[in-house]
C-alpha cells in the first residue's frame, strides 16, 4: 500500500506542477500585455501633454491677437468718429457759405427776390445716394464788375458743392 500511496502522491504532485506551469505561462503573457499597454499608455500620455501645451500656446496667441484686434478696432472707430465730426462741421460750414453767397447774389441782383434761408435744423438729412442735383440755369448777364465777380464766386461755390456731392456719392457706394 505504501507504493500506491507514493505513486498517487507523485501523480498528484505532477498534476499540480503542470497546473502551476500553465498558470505561470498565462500570467507571463498577461504581464507582457500589461507592459506593452503601459508603454502605449505612456506614449499616449506624452502625446496628450504635448497637445495640451501646444493648445495653451495657441490660446495665448489667440488672446494676444484678439487684444490687438480690439485695440485696432477701437482706434479705427475713434478715427471714424473724428472724421464724421469733421465732415459734419465741413458740411455745416459749406451750407453757411452757400447761404451767404446766395444772400450776396440776391442783394446784387435788384430784380430778383431774395431766397428764403432755411435753418440748419429744418434741413432734412438724406442718404447721399438719394441726393439729386438740379440742372443749372443760365444766370442773367451781370450789370456791373461786382456782379460779374459774384457770379463767378457763385459758380465756383456750385462747382465745389457738386464735387463734394460726387465724393459723398462715391463714398456711399
Amino acid at each position: 500500500m505504501s507504493l500506491l500511496v507514493t505513486l498517487a502522491a507523485d501523480v498528484l504532485v505532477a498534476i499540480l506542477l503542470v497546473a502551476s506551469i500553465v498558470s505561470s505561462v498565462r500570467l507571463s503573457r498577461r504581464i507582457t500585455k500589461l507592459k506593452a499597454d503601459e508603454a502605449a499608455l505612456r506614449q499616449t500620455i506624452g502625446d496628450l501633454v504635448m497637445a495640451s501645451s501646444t493648445a495653451e500656446r495657441a490660446i495665448v496667441g489667440l488672446r494676444a491677437t484678439l487684444d490687438e484686434c480690439d485695440r485696432t478696432l477701437t482706434e479705427r472707430l475713434g478715427t471714424a468718429e473724428r472724421y464724421a465730426t469733421d465732415l459734419a462741421a465741413h458740411v455745416e460750414a459749406g451750407e453757411t457759405v452757400i447761404a451767404r453767397i446766395a444772400s450776396i447774389v440776391s442783394q446784387a441782383a435788384p430784380g430778383r427776390a431774395p431766397p428764403r434761408p432755411t435753418a440748419p435744423e429744418a434741413v432734412e438729412r438724406r442718404d447721399p445716394s438719394e441726393i439729386v442735383v438740379a440742372p443749372l440755369r443760365a444766370a442773367p448777364a451781370p450789370a456791373s464788375p461786382n456782379g460779374e465777380r459774384l457770379g463767378v464766386a457763385a459758380a465756383a461755390a456750385l462747382a465745389m458743392s457738386e464735387r463734394a456731392l460726387g465724393r459723398l456719392r462715391s463714398k456711399a457706394a
